[in-house]
């Protein structure tokens, strides 16, 4: 056979192992597909196709701002000129780049049916149209061109296409990828915008940042459907190696409900409002039905999909004697509502797949982005210095205007006039064709003020694009502010909260409860607070939190309405009342200066109030510390600080980054001199003011800034304030701001709101301004307070009473005045506390 084949001159044979051709030939096909098609690259966050898609659309135009076009001419362009390919594998793609649901920044937007999370189809492209989402336009394709990125041949050599999107954003972390290649795979959670460019431009300012605090600005996921992870065990697992399992689940609260039209008592439901990233709806509905029939499920009278364009709501109606919890545990254990998303971070870096930790993927790309940043730098430096320099030949030929005219008129031909020009005028070639080309307007005033004009901006933009071509320092700082403008515009807020771990077997809170037990629990009256399931299920996007002045804590979901009484007791009266939002933890602060974290999934809803202390370790419910106060951590937490002020008089600044990486050990604040405790702590930012009242009425004011109030250490005491007098003592502190007014308070009943121009700036430990002139037996100030004008007030006496009364109905007076009496005191009778009874 050999010898035939030779014979016909076909060329030579070499023998080949079978075993060694099918590896050989395996491993390319497998680098093809890997490369080709399924893994995504870490630079721009996308394969090939969704590549090709983005670039096809923008050659035809289809900008945010222009009219939809149809998906057919997209998908058909697409496949003529850069993939050739299935035309229904491209729709595919196009169709989830469209699918806010399974996308978390969409790329593309749509007009028309594009599917739902019940897993319905999306129409045939000949019916639904498209065009670039903003994020798309401004964030990946706004750059694009062969200076900034590299292009190479289509299928076909007829076109170029670029091998990377010079993407201003780590795509590949917003939108995560799914795609099984030959013999590996990848499955990159989402994330929220805000967060990963937080985590970005602080490896940029600090490249060795830990991963601990990298992980507390980029806390874990943010799919699109929202959800809870309920473990952050698998979180960290993913993030440092780059391979891991998130269990998520879906959130769900149980609410009483009466059908409409029959007289019946009311039932327990468990109401469904979000579900784990890409579950199915419609299957997961057809999946509890299934189990209800097959008798794996007990406990369900009815399922209700009220979904509809204003958000997903699945009723699941218990029996009137069913536990709802147990039944939610059910839910959890035994479909889809709780499921575990199996993360690896599998990228292609450098055209070869690679498993990457969060702290990688992000280094990756900020290295590609430095390296387009600097060819887009170069490119713009070039054509600036391009255009200066014919900017300078035609300002050279307008000075020697009569030399060049005389040139152009003696000269017999064009070539002969531009060497001309270049003897006598000492340009260059291009200079002197731009002048050849140059129309006679340009010889007016006013046209040539236009090119003096042109030239200094050019000089200016050559100026600064060098500075950032020679200086890294200044580039990063430009890729800093391009970061955040782009989180200014895009940035959301985060949908899939964070949990702590909490089981579903019905083991909740280190105790077991049979299913007997639950239900006799559900007729009685609980005293203490519900399970930490339900605590964690039940806590609704719209939830309050409040805290009274006796420290007891809980939440409320819908706010609660106000009702414009007086408690019964100045203690009953509410401290501290803030949205829950996203967070995740309050922070509470005790007299001796210790901060601790509390887990908002801890917290117990308005029916179980519960005192903080029973919230936080049994060590620190030994010492029997007061709590002081409480607060939410800022978002921008580099840029606030706190202010403690002590009994004595001690003031510090803490820099708020120290409270970033709180345990549950809690960290000491300031450090306490003995039988001295804190006054107040408040939240503040360089350029406030501050102002401190003594009980011998005197106010200091002056500037937070590094001069008067130096940033110090969690083990630093602080500095004094101002000097006490003997028997004197602090009353009060505000954080404010230059349009602030004060409000002091003496004991005798008398008070007075100031301007804060009539304080004069000092400094601190100065004596400060004697702000309150006392009558005879009137000697001591009270309160100090800066509360909006619209607020009242609820002032405690030493007969037990509470009094209401408006801040407005309070005058203003200078410092020279004794202010007005509060209606209602009785002789004798004196003022022991001021609150503001409504500042939310």
């Amino acid at each position: 056979m050999a010898e035939q084949l030779n014979l016909l001159k076909t060329g030579q044979i070499i023998p080949t192992a079978l075993h060694a051709e099918m590896e050989r030939s395996y491993l390319e096909y497998a680098m093809s597909v890997i490369v080709g098609r399924a893994l995504p690259d870490v630079r721009d966050g996308l394969k090939p196709v969704h590549r090709r898609i983005l670039y096809a659309m923008h050659e035809l135009g289809l900008t945010p701002e222009r009219p939809y076009r149809k998906c057919a001419r997209v998908v058909g362009d697409v496949l003529g000129k850069y993939h050739p390919h299935g035309d229904q594998s491209v729709y595919d793609a196009l169709v989830r780049m469209v699918q806010d649901f399974s996308s978390r920044y969409p790329l593309l937007a749509g007009h028309g049916n594009f599917g739902s999370v019940d897993n319905d189809p999306p129409a045939a492209m000949r019916y639904t149209e498209t065009r670039l989402a903003s994020v798309a336009h401004q964030a990946m394709l706004a750059e694009i061109g062969e200076a900034v990125v590299n292009y190479t041949s289509n299928f076909d050599n007829s076109q170029q296409e670029p091998v990377v999107l010079p993407a201003q954003l780590p795509l590949l972390l917003l939108n995560g990828c799914s795609g099984i290649a030959v013999g590996m795979a990848t499955n990159i959670p989402p994330h929220n915008l805000g967060e990963i460019v937080d985590g970005a431009i602080a490896l940029i300012d600090k490249p060795e940042l830990p991963d601990e605090k990298l992980w507390k600005l980029i806390p874990g996921p943010d799919f699109p459907t929202g959800g809870e992870i309920i473990d952050t065990t698998g979180i960290q697992d993913t993030y440092r190696v780059g391979r891991g399992i998130m269990p998520v689940r879906g959130v769900a609260t149980i609410e009483r409900i009466r059908r409409q039209g029959k007289r019946r008592k009311e039932k327990s439901a468990i109401i469904i409002t979000e579900l784990p990233f890409q579950v199915n709806k419609a299957g997961w509905i057809e999946k509890v039905a299934d189990l209800v029939n097959q008798g794996r499920l007990e406990g369900i009278a009815d399922i209700r999909d009220e979904s509809d364009r204003d958000g997903m709501r699945v009723v699941i109606e218990c029996k009137r004697d069913a536990n709802a919890r147990e039944v939610l545990r059910q839910l959890y254990k035994k479909t889809a509502l709780q499921s575990n998303f199996g993360a690896i971070m599998l990228a292609l870096v450098d055209n070869k797949p690679r498993q990457l930790s969060l702290r990688e993927m992000l280094e990756e790309f900020l290295k590609f982005r430095e390296q387009t940043l600097t060819r887009r730098y170069t490119h713009e430096l070039e054509v600036a210095q391009r255009r200066s320099h014919l900017i300078e030949g035609l300002l050279a030929a307008l000075q020697h205007l009569d030399a060049t005219i005389d040139i152009l008129r003696n000269a017999p031909d064009g070539t002969t006039a531009k060497v001309s020009l270049q003897e006598r005028l000492g340009i260059s070639e291009s200079q002197a064709d731009a002048i050849l080309a140059m129309p006679m307007r340009r010889l007016t005033g006013l046209e040539r003020q236009k090119l003096q004009a042109e030239g200094e901006e050019l000089r200016e933009q050559i100026a600064r694009l060098q500075e950032l071509l020679d200086d890294r320092h200044e580039l990063l700082k430009s890729l800093k502010k391009e970061l955040r403008a782009l989180k200014r515009k895009f940035g959301d807020e985060r949908r899939t909260k964070i949990l702590k771990a909490v089981p579903v077997d019905g083991k909740t809170s280190g105790q077991s409860q049979s299913k007997s037990k639950a239900k006799k629990t559900d007729k009685q009256s609980p005293v203490e607070p519900p399970p930490a399931l339900e605590i964690a299920i039940a806590s609704p996007e719209d939830a309050v939190l409040e805290v009274t002045r006796k420290s007891t804590i809980c939440w409320h979901s819908p706010p609660p309405k106000k009702t414009g009484k007086l408690p019964k007791k100045i203690d009953d009266a509410i401290a501290y009342r803030e949205p829950i939002r996203q967070r995740e933890r309050v922070v509470v602060v005790t007299e001796g200066g210790k901060a601790y974290p509390i887990a908002i999934a801890d917290i117990p809803s308005a029916s179980y109030p519960i005192p903080i202390l029973k919230l936080l370790s049994s060590s620190v419910q030994s010492k029997r510390e007061a709590i002081e106060t409480q607060f939410f951590i800022p978002d921008n937490l580099n840029q606030n600080d706190l202010i403690l002020l002590t009994q004595q008089g001690r003031i510090k600044r803490l820099a708020g980054l120290e409270l970033a990486d709180l345990t549950n050990r809690g960290a000491m604040l300031i450090k306490l001199k003995d039988e001295d405790e804190l006054n107040t702590v408040e939240w503040a930012q360089t350029g406030q003011e501050v102002a401190i009242a003594t009980s011998g009425g005197r106010i200091l004011r002056f500037t937070i800034d590094d001069l008067q109030m130096p940033v110090m250490g969690r083990s630093a005491q602080g500095n004094q304030a101002t000097r006490l007098r003997k028997g004197e003592e602090v009353v009060g502190c505000a954080v404010l701001n230059a349009t602030d007014h004060l409000l002091l308070f003496s004991q005798f009943g008398y008070g007075k709101r100031l301007p804060l121009s009539a304080i004069r700036q000092a400094n601190r430990g100065d004596i400060g301004t004697q702000a309150f002139q006392f009558n005879p037996k009137d000697r001591l100030a009270v309160a100090l307070l800066s509360p909006p004008e619209t607020t009242r007030l609820a002032i405690s006496t030493t007969a037990r009473r509470l009094l209401e009364v408006p801040v407005k109905s309070i005058g203003v007076w200078g410092k020279d005045g004794f202010g007005d009496r509060v209606p209602h005191l009785k002789p004798g009778e004196q003022v022991e506390e001021v609150i503001v009874l409504d500042g939310f």
